[in-house]
This record gives C-alpha cells, sequence and structure tokens, in this order.
C-alpha cells in the first residue's frame, strides 16, 4: 500500500537549490488562451498543426508547441459552430529570460489559412489572452 508523504526529510545543498531554482526560471511555460470568433452563421473547422512555434524577435530562439487544449492536432478537424466562439488553450517552452517581443506563427499547408500573430509584447506572466 502507497503513501502519500506532505513533508519529506530532504536536506538540499544551498548551491544546488541555487542551480534548480535557475533552471525552473530559465526553462518556463509560454501559455497563450485562444478565442476565435465565427460571427456568421456558418460553421467553419478549425485544428492546429504541430509546426506551430513562438519566435523571439531578439535572437535566433524558437519555443515548441508541447501540449494543447480544447482543440485537435493536424490532420483532424474541430468543429467552430456558426454564431458561437471557440476557445482553446496552447503551450510552449519557454522564451529566454532576454526576449522582449515574440511572433506566434503556425506554419501549415491549409487552404484557409494559418494562424498567426506577430509582435507579441512579452509580459511577466508569460500567459496571452488572443482573439482571431
Amino acid at each position: 500500500m502507497a503513501t502519500v508523504v506532505t513533508k519529506p526529510d530532504v536536506d538540499i545543498s544551498p548551491e544546488i537549490k541555487k542551480l534548480i531554482k535557475h533552471s525552473i526560471e530559465e526553462k518556463g511555460q509560454v501559455v497563450i488562451h485562444f478565442t476565435v470568433n465565427n460571427p456568421s452563421g456558418q460553421e467553419t473547422w478549425i485544428r492546429i498543426w504541430p509546426t506551430t512555434f513562438l519566435y523571439d524577435q531578439g535572437s535566433a530562439h524558437c519555443s515548441d508547441l508541447v501540449h494543447i487544449e480544447n482543440i485537435v492536432y493536424y490532420p483532424n478537424w474541430q468543429i467552430c459552430s456558426g454564431g458561437k466562439k471557440s476557445q482553446f488553450t496552447l503551450i510552449f517552452s519557454g522564451l529566454p529570460k532576454s526576449c522582449k517581443t515574440f511572433d506566434f506563427i503556425e506554419h501549415c499547408t491549409n487552404q484557409s489559412g494559418a494562424f498567426e500573430v506577430r509582435d507579441i509584447a512579452r509580459n511577466k506572466s508569460d500567459v496571452y489572452y488572443l482573439k482571431m
């Protein structure tokens, strides 16, 4: 039978704690919450390609898409009902601390086009809300 230990007795050196803290801060995540408006009465279809990235405008850094919520990956499609909003969340690997502005770009071959938002100003929380 397993037991959950809520306050384990662990001794970690101060040097290791500093290294871990620095690593956690440097490897944070970026969360983007999307709202897609579909004001027409027509149904549309949405999806996200795994070839979607965040590009730091001040360096060659590219953050990978690591998790999605409430949307499907290519090649599948998800319905976006007419007259309604669709909301989904994308989680990316962290941006470098030096990043001030970044671009969100989905690379795909959709006939209807890709999701793309440029010149996003970086904030301290790395949580963003975008509408399309």
